[in-house]
């Protein structure tokens, strides 16, 4: 885990995306946060994200015919 967790605002914008598309992601169980805070704010790790999206494509290449 990296040395610091972000909110979902700050990686949406570290990302070029919206915080409700990170906020769907996360709900639909395509993402997974580092911890869910007990307010149920998302905290996250900038390098497992970007993990889990490389996976999410790579995913997405193999399914296609």
């Amino acid at each position: 885990m990296a040395d610091r967790l972000i909110s979902t605002g700050e990686l949406a914008k570290t990302l070029g995306l919206s915080r409700s598309s990170i906020a769907r992601y996360a709900v639909d169980g395509r993402l997974t946060p580092a911890l869910i805070t007990p307010g149920g704010q998302y905290r996250w790790d900038l390098d497992d994200v970007k993990d889990q999206f490389r996976k999410l494509a790579q995913d997405r290449r193999n399914d296609q015919p």
